[in-house]
């Protein structure tokens, strides 16, 4: 399903992700990832993980695989495979437009 500008359908296509996906990451917050809300932030926050770019640090050490990145997510701050799987489509997305 492509893209639109009110096609919020899928979750791969939601309004967060592709505004993450659209630039650079700077100092985004880590509740701008796709399938991270204010609680998910909060635990990864604890965990030492505030930024989006902490995270993407995490994601690239599991060499972009996918199992690896969902299950960490999981741990980490008891995401939901839903989450956890928006979370690491965004990431993977953002990964192919930017590196």
């Amino acid at each position: 399903m492509s893209s639109t500008a009110s096609g919020e359908m899928s979750s791969t296509t939601s309004k967060k992700h592709r505004d993450f996906v659209s630039e650079p990451m700077a100092e985004k917050p880590v509740t701008a990832l796709a399938g991270i809300g204010q609680a998910l932030g909060d635990r990864l926050g604890e965990a030492g993980f505030n930024k989006a770019y902490i995270v993407l640090g995490k994601f690239l050490m599991l060499e972009k695989h996918e199992e690896r990145f969902v299950e960490w997510l999981k741990e980490t701050c008891s995401a939901n495979s839903k989450q956890a799987g928006d979370c690491y489509t965004c990431l993977k997305t953002w990964c192919d437009a930017f590196l």
